[in-house]
């Protein structure tokens, strides 16, 4: 870690077992992770290898069979607001506008309802929902609601962002959108983020670093830097060093699936 940079998250001997018949089932072998200042990290790995459940237990919405979790050196032991998160299924509450649903962390910090309001119509503008703030969910796309619920995680100043396949649902266009967006504001924000994913293009695109997990029980294989400059855009994407880096993670991802299906040693 280089002398200018700060360790925000660190798992250290990390594992969770689901109990269960046979002695349960492990989601996660013991895991190290170390999340850095302005880390955009993506989480990368086959379905069912554990990284839903590591993002679930840095939220503190799990908690581990094994090991420790720390944000700035103090241990995680349940929700809070100095984690953000964004989910893949829309998760605002139907009965608030776009406003309301974004002031709704703030509300609950007993901020004045004037301060409220203006962080939250800038983290608003910040999304591209200016105009949109007195609309109900039911009223907005998928994308739109998926802004707001990125606004409302922003507008809580968080010490890290945890999205958990957040553009899943999206379409194409949109996705890619949604990944620029992004983009733009941690450039911005300089918030720091974990995001899993089982999309190659959107892993190496999102990352200054992709994670790749094993098939269940999981564990980390492959931690490769991005060295790809910002900011980026959608047409970085054809460029050779894109390609070279996807080249090397179908590969390992390949590998993952074929040993899920049986088709390759474990």
């Amino acid at each position: 870690m280089g002398p200018d940079l700060k360790a925000v998250l660190q798992a250290t001997g990390v594992a969770k077992t689901f109990p269960g018949a046979g002695g349960g089932t492990v989601a996660l072998q013991a895991t190290d992770l170390l999340v850095q200042e302005n880390d955009f990290i993506t989480i990368l790995g086959p379905s069912g290898c554990g990284k839903s459940t590591l993002l679930r237990m840095v939220a503190g919405l799990d908690t581990p069979s094994a090991g420790l979790i720390t944000l700035d050196g103090q241990p995680v032991s349940g929700p809070g607001p100095d984690r953000g998160m964004v989910f893949q299924s829309y998760t605002l509450f139907p009965w608030l506008t776009v406003l309301r649903n974004v002031c709704f962390g703030l509300r609950e910090k007993g901020l004045p309802v004037a301060e409220q309001e203006a962080i939250a119509r800038r983290f608003i503008a910040k999304v591209g929902l200016s105009g949109f703030e007195h609309h109900y969910p039911k009223q907005l796309s998928g994308g739109m609601q998926q802004r707001t619920a990125l606004a409302r995680a922003l507008a809580n100043n968080p010490r890290i962002l945890l999205m958990d396949e957040p553009f899943g649902a999206l379409d194409h266009q949109t996705r890619e959108l949604m990944q620029e967006l992004l983009l733009s504001i941690w450039e911005d924000e300089r918030k720091t983020v974990l995001f899993v994913t089982h999309d190659i293009d959107e892993a190496i695109f999102m990352a200054s670093r992709v994670v790749v997990m094993s098939t269940r029980p999981g564990r980390i294989k492959c931690d490769l830097p991005v060295p790809l400059p910002h900011p980026r855009h959608y047409a970085m994407k054809t460029t050779p060093a894109f390609m070279d880096l996807k080249a090397r993670l179908t590969e390992e991802i390949r590998v993952e699936v074929q040993r899920a299906a049986g088709l390759a040693p474990a």
